[in-house]
Parts: structure tokens; sequence; C-alpha cells
């Protein structure tokens, strides 16, 4: 997986890894929008370029095996990775299909990934993601799913 310096379009390797709870002590509500110290008892990974530790991005997740889903908790990048000025492209989408993997992996072809978006930003996950509105949360299904991991998991 990698994500894309905008300004030279050059590709960085990056690692999905799970929150360290010495890593809670530098995110930010400026920085990375929540207060992600809420989540320390949720599955929560993040996104570094390989070999480094500034966190790119973050994601929470809840596995919900009676519905063959992994639902979306919270999902962010970090301020300088969001807009027209952003420094690294993908890293949302990076998230999204490491968790995709992971909903294949328990789920298999019953996988499903939900995420309830604020309104303002639900279109972007349906254009982008290609992602279902389904009632008042948005998912992925197989193929979906498959095509999302292909499209960012080149490893």
């Amino acid at each position: 997986m990698y994500v894309v310096e905008v300004a030279t379009q050059k590709k960085h390797l990056i690692e999905v890894l799970p929150v360290e709870t010495t890593d809670y002590n530098s995110l930010s509500k400026a920085r990375y929008f929540f207060n992600w110290k809420e989540e320390r008892k949720q599955e929560v990974y993040k996104v570094v370029l390989k070999g480094q530790n500034d966190i790119l991005g973050l994601i929470s997740i809840e596995r919900i095996p009676s519905e063959w889903r992994v639902h979306i908790r919270l999902l962010t990048v970090s301020r300088e990775n969001m807009g027209n000025g952003k420094v690294f492209e993908n890293v949302a989408g990076n998230l999204i299909a490491y968790v995709a993997k992971i909903a294949v992996i328990d789920f298999g072809v019953l996988a499903c990934v939900s995420l309830r978006p604020k309104s303002s930003i639900a279109q972007h996950y349906i254009d982008k993601y290609n992602m279902n509105a389904t009632g008042m949360t948005l998912s992925l299904e197989v193929p979906e799913i498959v095509n999302l991991i292909n499209q960012y998991d080149h490893d």
C-alpha cells in the first residue's frame, strides 16, 4: 500500500498498524478532528509512512459478526492531508481498504463494511469509494469491497 505525495506525485510505502497506548498522547483534536482518547477501548489503526512514526490518518472500527460486517466508527486524516493543499493523497482510501481486508478475512464473500458519515461528506464516499446508501449508513459489499482492495492494496 502507498500514498502519493501531491507536490511530486512520488509514491511512498505505508503501513497500517494498531494504535499504541503511547500514540494517544500525540493525537490532538486540532490535528485529527476528534478526541481519539475516547476510542481507546475500540479497535483503532493508524497509517504511517513505512519506517516512520508520524500518523497520517486514523480509523476506529467495530466488528459485528452477527451481521458479517465491520463498522467504521471514526475515520480521519491529519489536518495537513485533507483538502486542496494536502501533502499526501489516498490516506483515507488506504484505511478503508485495510478495513475491507479485515472484513473479507473475517466474513468471506458475505463481508460488509459500513460507516455513518456526516451528511456533508456522504456523497464524497459514494463517488470516491463506490459506497452504497443503506439507510442512515453507507456500505460496501462484495464485489465493491474487492474492487476497493485491488485499487489501494498493491502489496
